[in-house]
C-alpha cells in the first residue's frame, strides 16, 4: 500500500469525490496524505488608464492565502487522517508531477468528473494526461454520472 499520497484537487466538489476513498484506506496503511491546489499564474491588475491596480505578486499572495483556507476547510472535513497542504502555481498537470517526483509520492489520486466524448476529444482532462506522463501509479475515480429526475 502507499505511504505517500498526493490528492490534487481544483476546488470542485467534483475534484473532492476521490476523497472518501483516500479517507478510507490510507489510516489502515499508516499513509500520509498530500492535498495540493494547483492555481493559475496570476497578471498584474491594469485599470483603463493602464495604471496597475493590483501587481501580480499581490495577486499571487491573496490566491495562495485563498486556496489555503480551503485546502484546511477539505482538511478539516477529513477528521484525524495525517495530511499536509500545498498551494502551487502554473500548469496543472506539470505542477502535479512537480511535486510527486519532490515529494516523493508513491500514489497519485485524482478525480476525472464526467466529460462529454465531444469535450474528450478536443483536449484531454488533466487527469488523464498526469496519468500518462506520471511515473507513479495513478488512480483516477471516476464518480457515475448524475441522473436529473424531471417531476
Amino acid at each position: 500500500m502507499a505511504k505517500r499520497i498526493l490528492v490534487p484537487l481544483d476546488g470542485s466538489a467534483a475534484s473532492e469525490a476521490v476523497l472518501p476513498l483516500i479517507a478510507g484506506s490510507a489510516p489502515g496503511a499508516g499513509a500520509i496524505v498530500r492535498l495540493l491546489h494547483v492555481a493559475p499564474v496570476p497578471e498584474d491588475v491594469i485599470d483603463q488608464d493602464s495604471r496597475v491596480i493590483a501587481y501580480a505578486e499581490q495577486q499571487m499572495a491573496r490566491l495562495e492565502s485563498a486556496r489555503a483556507s480551503y485546502l484546511e476547510g477539505v482538511e478539516a472535513s477529513l477528521g484525524t487522517l495525517p495530511l499536509e497542504r500545498v498551494v502551487r502555481f502554473g500548469d496543472p498537470v506539470r505542477e502535479i508531477l512537480i511535486e510527486a517526483e519532490a515529494w516523493a509520492a508513491d500514489l497519485i489520486a485524482m478525480t476525472e468528473p464526467p466529460v462529454r466524448w465531444l469535450d474528450r476529444a478536443r483536449r484531454r482532462p488533466v487527469a488523464e494526461r498526469v496519468a500518462r506522463k506520471a511515473t507513479i501509479p495513478v488512480v483516477i475515480y471516476r464518480p457515475p454520472r448524475s441522473r436529473l429526475c424531471i417531476a
